[in-house]
């Protein structure tokens, strides 16, 4: 009898452990089917940025990763294991990433064809393509991964002769981090002087323009003209001068130059020059769509198209809601004050796009009021060269490769001033362990008491 009062209870606790398993059995199936992660460290430094991600879906098959690497690091330490771990970051977005570590002590042979000089390199291969790393972060392989994704062997030819920023140039007023960042994406770059040349190659897939500092001859505008008429593509960056000679470029495009510099009190705000323009206004376009970066454009130039302009037109950049063109020299430090009867009040066009069909072909011009916001001394602002990189991809016709490129590595590190170290300080040293006296002096006498 006592077996059977025993036994329905022992039954439940068998039905219940059962269940239980089938339950720990089915959510294991679950999870390894529909994994489920979440970054919480504070720089997410488990996960990629959306520019990263994005290039991954471009990549339609395996990528192949090679690494020269020894098991041990003097420095690193186990080298393998913290390449691992950050592939491994890829590989949950991309599946296919395969990995491969191969020994350059046990086989130099491998080293040398590979023209491998230091520990630690690495070569990505993707649809017969390759691009060899010397260092790991996340900017580094996501644009080298972007740049494999660009299939098309494209040419970019920049005016040059005249004085003008140049996209291989290291000065600060050159356009060479920007230059090579196109590099790194897979275009080519070449210069190209029209008093040589007899016209703008035929495969050249863009040509930039670039404000020259002398006056180019009548034969050069023509030339120009004629790659304008022949459906070809044009990226051209103004500056706040005179045209030197291209006005009649400015004429066949249509476009108005607003005399003056933009004068934007936001920027004053966030402590840059007044002459500087910021924007986070980008009116829907194949270039700005999902592009949320601010763009900081300095000694900008407003710029507008005719009315009756046979192409068709957008705005890509729009800046100084509070500011205006300014006709007056702006001098640091002097007191922002709009001239109602001369100035022109905001907000402005900085970035113009302009499209047309011609020989049944899309042909595609941008023009940007100011080089300045390319130039090697402030295309690191904000997202100037991400903007810049998404309209030579627009004006190639790779539009599937505009995407916010990937961001340099978060940086993690707190930095106090010296005010606060000492507040700090005298907190944890003097104040903490004062109150700590008090308290235990307060139960003391209570208790005494």
């Amino acid at each position: 009898m006592k077996f059977l009062r025993l036994a329905p209870f022992h039954l439940k606790n068998i039905i219940f452990t059962v269940l239980l398993l089938l339950a720990a059995v089915a959510l294991y199936q679950f999870s390894s089917r529909h994994p489920l992660q979440w970054d919480l460290t504070q720089t997410k430094l488990n996960s990629l940025e959306p520019g990263s991600v994005n290039a991954l879906k471009l990549l339609h098959g395996e990528v192949k990763i090679t690494v020269y690497a020894t098991e041990q690091n003097a420095q690193q330490g186990d080298l393998r294991r913290l390449i691992r771990e950050f592939i491994a970051i890829y590989q949950r977005y991309k599946t296919d990433i395969t990995l491969t570590f191969v020994d350059p002590v046990k086989e130099p042979e491998a080293m040398r064809k590979a023209s491998i000089q230091t520990n630690g390199e690495m070569i990505v291969e993707y649809g017969g393509r390759t691009a060899h790393l010397v260092s790991l972060n996340e900017q580094t392989l996501s644009s080298a991964l972007l740049g494999l994704a660009h299939s098309k062997d494209e040419l970019l030819m920049y005016l040059d002769g005249h004085g003008e920023r140049k996209l291989d140039g290291v000065a600060n007023h050159d356009l060479g981090d920007f230059g090579k960042r196109l590099q790194k994406n897979g275009y080519r770059i070449g210069s190209l002087n029209l008093t040589v040349s007899p016209e703008v190659p035929g495969n050249a897939s863009l040509l930039v323009l670039t404000h020259p500092q002398l006056p180019l001859l009548k034969g050069e505008v023509d030339k120009i003209l004629h790659h304008i008429d022949s459906g070809g593509n044009l990226l051209w960056l103004l500056d706040a001068e005179p045209l030197q000679g291209l006005e009649p470029i400015a004429e066949k495009l249509g476009l108005l130059l607003i005399p003056g510099m933009v004068i934007d009190p936001a920027a004053q705000d966030m402590n840059a020059p007044a002459n500087w323009a910021l924007s986070t206004d980008y009116p829907s376009h194949p270039v700005t769509n999902n592009f949320n970066l601010i763009t900081v454009f300095p000694y900008a130039r407003a710029l507008n198209l005719e009315e009756n302009s046979p192409w068709q037109h957008q705005a890509l950049v729009v800046a100084a809601p509070r500011g205006w063109v300014s006709h007056s020299i702006f001098k640091p430090g002097s007191k922002l004050r709009i001239d109602k009867n001369h100035d022109i009040p905001g907000p402005v066009n900085l970035v113009l796009a302009l499209q047309r069909s011609v020989n049944d072909k899309d042909q595609r011009i941008i023009i940007a009021g100011g080089a300045s916001f390319l130039a090697n001394a402030y295309s690191g602002n904000g997202g100037n060269i991400d903007l810049g990189i998404n309209m030579v991809n627009w004006l190639s016709n790779e539009d599937a490769l505009i995407t916010v490129q990937p961001r340099a590595n978060r940086d993690g590190t707190v930095t106090f001033s010296t005010r606060a170290l000492t507040i700090i300080s005298i907190s944890l040293v003097i104040i903490l362990p004062l109150l700590l006296l008090l308290v235990g002096g307060v139960q003391w006498w209570r208790r005494r008491s």
